[in-house]
C-alpha cells in the first residue's frame, strides 16, 4: 500500500498533475515510496502519463482500450515499448520534469529503490523467522506486493476506461469505478480525474472514497503540502453529464486542461 501511495500521491498528482507542492521532505519519501512500486523511474511515469492524457482515447494514447483493446492497454502496451520509443516519448513529453533535479535524481537512482524494495522484507523476515521468514517476506513483500500493485495500476488505464459510470463530460471513455478506486487509493474515480486533470482530489463527491486526497488534505493542515487545488462546485455542476448551465470562463477552463503536454 506504502509503495502504491508513492504513484497516486507523488508519480501522479504532484508531478504530472501539479495538484499541489509537497515539503521536500515528503516529496523525497513518497518519491522514494513510487520508486519502490518497480513501475519505472518517474521521468518515464510521467512523461508517458502525460502522452496519455494528450491523445486520451484517441490515436497516440499509449494505452487505450478503446483503440487497442482492453489487454492492451492493460499491459500489453508495456511489452511493445522498447528502449527507442521510450526515449522519443521522453524526448517529447518529459522536458519538464527534466527540469526538476529531485525529480531526475530518483530517475537516476530507481534501480537502487526497486532492489532495496525487495531486500527490506526480506532482511524484515529474516529477522522474525530466519531464512524461512526472509524467503518468505520476499515473496509476499517483494514479488506479490509489486505483482497486485502493478495490476492496481494497470486497472486504472484499462478498467476505468472501460467499466463504470460517467459523471462528468470528457473527450474519452473515462469511467469512474468504485472497485479501483478502493483498491487504487482513490484513482479509479477516473472520469473525474480526466474532467478536472489539475484538481488534488478525484474523489469528489462525499461517497467516494479517496485514500490519496485524504493524506493530501491532512498533510496541508500540518503545513506540509500547499497550493492544493480544489474545484469549485459551480465548475463541477457545469462539466456534468446532465447539465445545462452556461459555458465555462477562463479561470475554470484552466482547472479542466491537462497539464503541459510538449516543450516548445
Amino acid at each position: 500500500m506504502l509503495t502504491e501511495f508513492g504513484i497516486t500521491f507523488a508519480y501522479h498528482r504532484m508531478v504530472v498533475h501539479k495538484a499541489f507542492e509537497a515539503h521536500p521532505v515528503i516529496k523525497a519519501i513518497t518519491l522514494a515510496l513510487g520508486s519502490m512500486a518497480f513501475q519505472g523511474p518517474v521521468l518515464h511515469w510521467a512523461s508517458v502519463h502525460t502522452k496519455h492524457h494528450a491523445h486520451s482515447d484517441q490515436e497516440g494514447d499509449p494505452h487505450s482500450p478503446t483503440i487497442g483493446g482492453f489487454i492492451h492497454a492493460h499491459f500489453e502496451w508495456l511489452l511493445e515499448m522498447n528502449s527507442a520509443s521510450l526515449n522519443e516519448v521522453v524526448d517529447k513529453w518529459g522536458g519538464r520534469y527534466k527540469k526538476d533535479r529531485m525529480i531526475m535524481w530518483f530517475s537516476d537512482t530507481f534501480l537502487f529503490w526497486a532492489v532495496l524494495s525487495l531486500i527490506i522484507p526480506a532482511v524484515l523476515g529474516y529477522m522474525a523467522g530466519g531464512w524461512h521468514g526472509a524467503w518468505t517476506g520476499f515473496l509476499w513483500g517483494g514479488l506479490v506486493r509489486i505483482f497486485i500493485s502493478s495490476h492496481v495500476t494497470w486497472s486504472v488505464n484499462s478498467v476505468c476506461h472501460f467499466f463504470g459510470a460517467r459523471t462528468y463530460t470528457t473527450t474519452d471513455k473515462s469511467r469512474n469505478n468504485p472497485v479501483v478506486g478502493l483498491l487504487a487509493l482513490g484513482e479509479g474515480w477516473h472520469n473525474n480525474h480526466h474532467a478536472f486533470p489539475a484538481s488534488a482530489f478525484h474523489g469528489l463527491a462525499w461517497w467516494q472514497l479517496d485514500v490519496t486526497g485524504l493524506s493530501i488534505a491532512l498533510l496541508e493542515k500540518l503545513g506540509l503540502v500547499k497550493k492544493v487545488t480544489r474545484i469549485p462546485e459551480t465548475l463541477m455542476t457545469k462539466r456534468r453529464i446532465d447539465s445545462q448551465s452556461a459555458a465555462l470562463n477562463v479561470q475554470e477552463l484552466a482547472l479542466t486542461e491537462e497539464p503541459v503536454l510538449e516543450d516548445a
